[in-house]
């Protein structure tokens, strides 16, 4: 099945998981989020991808060797986990996870919803 962007957001969500994820860095697709005051249940993840380009200051504080390997496994705090979801609601959204700590208090990535989507044809 191929989509479209429908609407691009790009804003921070709340998201809750059936249970805890292993690994709080690599999470796995969200049961369900939080958005605008509105919960929508996920009730099926359609595709998962990764993307651990280095943005920003961080792409420029690397050796190419060490940003090569790293450009294939991510590295500390860099990274992002891409889901396309389809909502209870029957919308489909792309949401990710971006690994990147805000400061040294905030150490944990936070969840976005990138776009709404809907399907060609």
């Amino acid at each position: 099945m191929e989509y479209e962007p429908l609407h691009f957001f790009d804003v921070e969500i709340r998201v809750q998981f059936s249970e805890p994820p292993a690994r709080e860095k690599t999470p796995p697709c969200p049961a369900g989020f939080d958005w605008e005051g509105k919960h929508y249940q996920v009730t099926e993840k359609l595709a998962e991808w990764f993307d651990y380009t280095r943005r920003g200051r961080m792409a420029r504080n690397m050796q190419p060797a060490h940003a090569a390997v790293a450009a294939g496994r991510g590295s500390l705090g860099v990274g992002r986990f891409y889901y396309r979801v389809q909502a209870d609601t029957g919308q489909v959204f792309d949401i990710y996870y971006d690994r990147a700590p805000k400061d040294a208090g905030d150490r944990l990535g936070h969840w976005f919803l990138y776009r709404e989507l809907r399907l060609l044809g």
